[in-house]
């Protein structure tokens, strides 16, 4: 009874414990997380009264992203999402270029949710806050996917909750009714496209469902059906979010908000749920920070089992049946930058690497057969030019980190290609 037993038999393999309903619970508790708490006010400031219109152009290129991952992931049961599609279906280098944004991207990302985290808990203490959450979450993912995607499925009631709430207290209030929705002055093109831009990031929780591929029952039907359904869910909260912070603060003040939903029930009349807000902001980036420690581990480990990482970080646990070696890997790196770095800046350059990776993505959805259950051949080549233009819209220092980043990870695949061939 010591060893899990695993759906292949296989050794080294992860067990398929997830069904429908817990692969929809982590794609919520990552999509669903401190980006609706943060993102709206820098995307009203770049996009002013573009605001919707940008929402809905990140929407477009989700959609196209989650359809593409959901026929890939149905294809690639496997651990490791872009990672993997990459290989597959356009070469080993687009593959380890996915997993190299992905996991660099990522990882910096985990680092600005546990901050987030500490700096709603006890601001004046964030990074040791910080540190401490990802050190309790890394034990929780530790001890099993069963266990994380409880814990995930209570976070998203709360977080749900919370913002419900928030809704129905502004468009409920008299200030709505006195609100303007402009941001004192009209869009620019640019402005829309870097909001999509940094509205997309809070979208990209869909991924963490397609790097679970190896843990869910039935993954050919499970995952085509668990990303779209999370996707729909979050834009329809999304929308509703955005709409009642506009009906209350307007764009101008939605602009210019520090901690914008705190501020929207505040103006609304309904003081008394500041502290509720704020706590269902801490609890929000615990969740997005719990799925994502998982998405990267997994990715990890995939990069591993193909040494294009330390193949020692393959290894499975024999009792869990988790990646217990790159689990605590990921966490360590993580718990040191939240310890001693303030990554929030950070967001845009992650935002580069996620949408670097779904261009992958769909560039690699787009090479599948009908028999192989290739999407409509617009989807692919929507998402794969939308992912690219959101890319170069967002901040010139973002776009430069993100590819400098990306030029370093291509170098280190050639380098040990090359060591690779003079070996043989």
């Amino acid at each position: 009874m010591g060893k899990a037993a695993t759906a292949t038999g296989v050794p080294g393999e992860l067990q398929r414990r997830l069904g429908v309903f817990d692969a929809v619970v982590i794609g919520l508790g990552s999509m669903i997380g401190a980006g609706i708490f943060a993102a709206l006010a820098p995307a009203a400031r770049a996009a002013g009264s573009g605001l919707l219109v940008g929402l809905g152009v990140a929407a477009v290129v989700a959609y196209c992203n989650a359809t593409s991952s959901a026929r890939l992931a149905a294809r690639y049961p496997a651990s490791g999402g872009t990672y993997v599609y990459g290989r597959e279906r356009l070469g080993d280098f687009w593959g380890y270029l996915a997993g190299w944004g992905f996991v660099v991207g990522k990882t910096a990302s985990c680092a600005a949710m546990a901050l987030t985290v500490g700096s709603y808990v006890w601001p004046g203490q964030a990074h040791a806050v910080a540190v401490a959450a990802v050190v309790a979450l890394t034990g929780v993912n530790y001890a099993g996917v069963h266990k994380s995607a409880w814990l995930t499925r209570i976070i998203v009631t709360v977080v749900l909750a919370v913002l419900a709430a928030v809704v129905v207290a502004a468009l409920t209030s008299d200030a709505s009714e006195t609100a303007r929705l402009d941001a004192g002055g009209g869009a620019s093109f640019g402005g829309v496209l870097q909001a999509a831009g940094l509205l997309f990031f809070a979208f990209a929780g869909y991924a963490r469902i397609a790097t679970l591929g190896e843990e869910v029952r039935d993954p050919k039907r499970t995952i085509p059906r668990a990303i779209p359904l999370a996707l729909a869910i979050t834009l329809v909260v999304y929308a509703a979010v955005a709409v009642a912070t506009l009906s209350v603060l307007g764009g101008s003040g939605l602009g210019g908000a520090v901690a914008p939903l705190a501020e929207v029930v505040r103006a609304a009349g309904s003081p008394g749920l500041v502290p509720v807000v704020r706590a269902g902001a801490a609890v929000a980036a615990i969740g997005s920070l719990l799925a994502l420690i998982l998405g990267v581990s997994r990715t990890t480990l995939a990069m591993a089992r193909d040494r294009h990482l330390p193949h020692v970080l393959a290894a499975v646990h024999p009792r869990f049946g988790v990646p217990h070696r790159a689990e605590l890997t990921v966490g360590v790196v993580v718990a040191v930058v939240a310890g001693l770095v303030d990554v929030r800046g950070a967001i845009g350059f992650s935002s580069f690497g996620v949408l670097v990776y779904y261009a992958i993505a769909n560039a690699s959805a787009a090479t599948l057969t009908a028999a192989e259950g290739r999407p409509p051949r617009l989807v692919p080549a929507v998402g794969l030019i939308g992912c690219l233009i959101l890319a170069f819209a967002l901040p010139l220092t973002s776009v430069i980190t993100g590819a400098t980043v990306l030029a370093v990870g291509a170098a280190a695949y050639a380098l040990r290609r090359t060591a690779a061939t003079r070996a043989h």
